[in-house]
Order: C-alpha cells, then structure tokens, then sequence
C-alpha cells in the first residue's frame, strides 16, 4: 500500500433527510491499494456515507476529493466516470439475462448496429480471469449461486473502469467458502493497485482484510485506525461506545418432550430434483437445535415446507401432536410454528408497508388491532412504539415510515421483534444476525436464548459456524438431504468436538471418521 497517495478525500461530510441526521460532519481518507474498512452499527450512516461517494445522494455539505481534485457528482454515472463503484448489498441483476449481459448493460460494445456479443464475452472473460474471478459468461442470473451474482457485481463496475471499489456488506449472505473466494479477490484487486472500500461490522473480516478502518457511529466519525494496530475487542468497543460479550450466556436446563418432530421428510427442489432424501430430526421444549450445514445441502427446503411455503413429497411432520405436513403458512402459524425467514425483504417484510404494520402482520384482524374490520391505529402505534424501544430499531419515532427505509439491520430486528413476541411453541430462526453489527448479535443471541429458557423448542439455521457453535444445546449436520451427524453442546464445552470436526461432516465426512 502507497501511504503517500490518497485517492479519496472527504471532509466534513454532512448529510440530512428532512430534520433526521444521517452523516454528522464525517471525514474519510483512502489510499492507492488499500483495503479500507468502514466500520459501524445497524444504522450508524456507513451505506449513507458510500451513496454521496458513489454520487446516489447529494451532500447537504461538505467537501469530496478525488487524486486531490475537488468533485461534484449530478449522479452514480459522475462518479462512474471518476473510476468509483459500488457493489450494493441486495444485488441490482436482471435475472433472466446471462452474466455478460448484465455487465454490458447500458455500455455495450456495438459493430455497426448492433451489439456486438463476441467481444463482450471476450473482455468478460479476460477480467474474470484477470482477478481470479471464475464465472460463466453464459449462465444466466437466476440459476446462479448468490457467491457468483456477487462476482458479476464486482465485474460490472471493473468492466466500466472502477478504480476504487466500494463493497456494501459483501458477505452477508456468502457461505464461508464463498467469503474465502471474495477475500481472494479482494487481494487480487488491491495488488493490482485497486482501492476497496469495504463497509462491514464484521470484525473478524476486517482483522483478515483490511488495512485501515474509519468507525462510524450515530452518525458521527470516531476515528481512523490502522488495523494492525488494534484487536477485535477494542474495534467493537469504538463501534459500539460499550464493551460488547461475545459470549453468550446460557444456563444449564434439561430439555423437556419432543414439540416438532420430522420424520423421513422426502421433497424436491425447484430444477425437480431431490434434495430432502429421508431427513429425520425431533426438536424439544427448552432446547436450541443448531442445524449447521453449507448452504444448498436442504437447510432452505426444510424450512420452507415447516413454514408452509413449499409442498413436501412424502414423511411425516408433526408440532405438539398435531399434523403439520404440508399445511399453509396461516395453518403452520396457527399450530405454533413461527419464523423469522432467511431472506427479510422478500419474506420477512412488506417493504411499502409501515414498520407498525408489520409488526402485526398476523394479527391484523385481532383484539387490541382491529374490530369490526376496522383497524385500531392507537393500539397499532402503541405496539411499535413498544417494541421498537424494547428491540432498539431505529431511528426511534419511524413507526409510520415504510419499512423499506431502515437499514438491513432494523428491518431484521423489526422481524425478530414480531416473531419473538409472537411466542409460539416453535421459533424457527434462519441466519438470524444475518448483516448485524456485534451489538445487535448479541441482543439477538440474548433473546434467543430466552425463549429456550421459556421451555420454547428453538431451530437454528445458520450459515455462521460460531453462532451455531455458541448457541446451540445440540447441533444436528445436515448434508446432501439427510442428518448425517449429532454433536451435544457439552462435547462442544468439553472440547471433544471443533470446527474442524462440523466442517469435516458439513463436507460429507461421517462422524468419528
């Protein structure tokens, strides 16, 4: 890394939405080649700060530099031209165009006429391979993993000559493999003299990756420290203003009768083929089942068809007794199964409605909600006032704006914080912390482990081997369809069984093996 030469320069920035302040006076300063982390809780203004780089949002003041040049974008495609790009976190892909086609999009190569496709697959391919990035130009977006859609972000902005890359929550949804794979990238592009501005809270990345981190909070600059500099507990206390557990604190309990019982579950994925091939597991009152597999081994069928969204072929469910099989989603909720889903924005969330609204969104037709048909807006508020205290969204006092316009992290804790409080016999969480700071995990983890000590039978999906790990009093490993493994949270304690092990079976191997 050249400390000499600073690309990006941005001084003072301060950006308001109405009366609301999202950037309050914050300075950013990037150098050639380096790996610059942006550091901050749910909602501390980091994707703000990047959209006014990016030329997205106009500063209400403040000052950008560019190689020492001041700049003023009209829009993204300024800023495009001035060699930035961003690599938004839910991804911005056609989905039935092929991958060269989405690169090319609005910036096609023409001969004559028309387009000319030979070419565009030419260069493609020769970016691709020019910073280790495998991907097949054919393929379109839809039948892609979401490690490979990333890829074709990543490759669209380098195809319109971004020299600074500006990445918003990479690997929020990438499995470990897939994040190995980015990091990869990563140093290819920084050695090639790339700048990567990477806006995270996840600290072990930024240990991994980065050489310098700005942390964000409230809105406010804290300050910039080099990395090597630091550990991860000091980088979550700056992020957080508090020294944060990572340890989740978790009481011995027996756990009690069996609640959902699966067994010799079949079904088959979208493409027909199989993918649950006789899968038994029982969860019980009182215990967190941790179900650790890597991602497209039956996890995302599994809880479909708990959550009533998706038809098994044959087996047996049952929750408390009752028969579950391949019920609606008002009927699994109704026999005691709630949900807080994998993906927030397309089944966690009605994005347009407001965040009151959807935190009653299976009580709209009940007492204190609605009588008559008519919706009780005072105890509606009521509620989201309540719970948004209770579950630290912000900003406070948004009841009445559209859910959409939280950061990921508040709509997650806005899903958590209906689903919790929906307490039902059976919570099944999927990558609950999914794009949240340590703060917000923690708060997750703690109200987790409050409904198993309720006597609640909890299902734990999760792609992040250590939250597995740390929550879970027992951890079933699913791969290729099946439970192939069953490790106890004491042969956890006790040492007996590691990550090594879980990522051994995860991969196929059987246990002890």
């Amino acid at each position: 890394m050249d400390e000499g030469t600073v690309v990006i320069s941005m001084k003072d920035i301060v950006k308001k939405f109405g009366n609301f302040t999202a950037n309050d006076h914050i300075n950013l300063k990037v150098h050639k080649g380096e790996v610059h982390a942006i550091l901050g809780e749910n909602g501390a203004g980091k994707s703000t700060l990047m959209n006014v780089l990016c030329g997205l949002y106009k500063p209400t003041s403040g000052q950008i530099f560019i190689n020492g040049k001041e700049v003023h974008f009209a829009g993204p495609r300024d800023a495009i031209e001035m060699g930035i790009g961003m690599v938004h976190q839910h991804f911005m892909l056609i989905q039935p165009f092929t991958v060269t086609d989405n690169i090319i999009l609005g910036v096609e190569p023409v001969r004559g006429i028309t387009v000319d496709r030979k070419l565009a697959r030419t260069r493609v391919i020769e970016l691709s391979e020019r910073y280790g990035m495998k991907v097949d130009p054919d393929a379109k977006i839809e039948d892609i993993s979401v490690g490979m859609q990333q890829r074709v972000e990543i490759l669209k902005v380098l195809y319109r000559g971004a020299e600074t890359l500006i990445l918003d929550e990479p690997t929020a949804s990438l499995t470990p493999q897939e994040i190995d794979g980015l990091m990869e990238i990563i140093g290819n592009l920084t050695a090639d003299g790339k700048s990567v501005i990477l806006i995270t809270h996840k600290l072990k990345e930024i240990m991994a990756s980065s050489d310098s981190c700005t942390i964000i909070r409230q809105g406010k600059y804290v300050r910039t420290v080099r990395v090597d500099e630091v550990n991860q507990n000091e980088l979550a206390a700056m992020m957080v203003g508090r020294d944060v557990n990572f340890k989740v604190e978790k009481r011995d309990q027996e756990p009690g009768d069996v609640v959902l019982d699966i067994r010799d579950l079949h079904a088959r994925d979208y493409r027909g083929v199989e993918i649950l091939r006789g899968l038994n597991l029982k969860v019980r009152s009182g215990e967190i089942v941790g179900l650790a597999g890597v991602d497209g081994n039956g996890q995302t069928e599994l809880v479909e068809i708990l959550t009533g969204l998706r038809k098994a072929e044959s087996g047996q469910i049952t929750c408390l007794g009752k028969d579950v099989y391949n019920k609606t989603p008002r009927e699994t909720f109704a026999d005691g199964i709630s949900s807080i889903p994998a993906d927030r924005q397309k089944h966690g969330l009605i994005l347009d409605f407001s965040i009151e609204d959807n935190l009653i969104l299976q009580h709209f037709g009940e007492a204190p909600y609605a009588s008559g048909g008519i919706l009780n807006r005072k105890a509606i508020r009521e509620n989201a006032t309540k719970l948004m205290d209770q579950f630290d969204v912000r900003p406070r006092g948004s009841e009445g704006a559209p859910a959409g316009t939280l950061s990921g992290g508040n709509q997650q804790k806005v899903i958590i914080a209906r689903e919790v409080t929906n307490d039902k016999e059976v919570l099944i969480a999927v990558n609950p912390t999914r794009g949240l700071d340590v703060g917000a995990i923690e708060f997750v983890h703690k109200y987790l482990v409050e409904q198993r000590n309720k006597n609640r039978a909890v299902l734990l999906v999760s792609f992040e081997l250590d939250e597995i790990m740390s929550l879970s009093d027992r951890i079933e490993v699913i791969f290729d369809g099946q439970i192939t493994g069953s490790v106890s949270g004491k042969a956890l304690d006790a040492g007996e069984t590691d990550e090594k092990e879980l990522g051994f079976m995860m991969a196929g191997g059987r246990q002890h093996e």
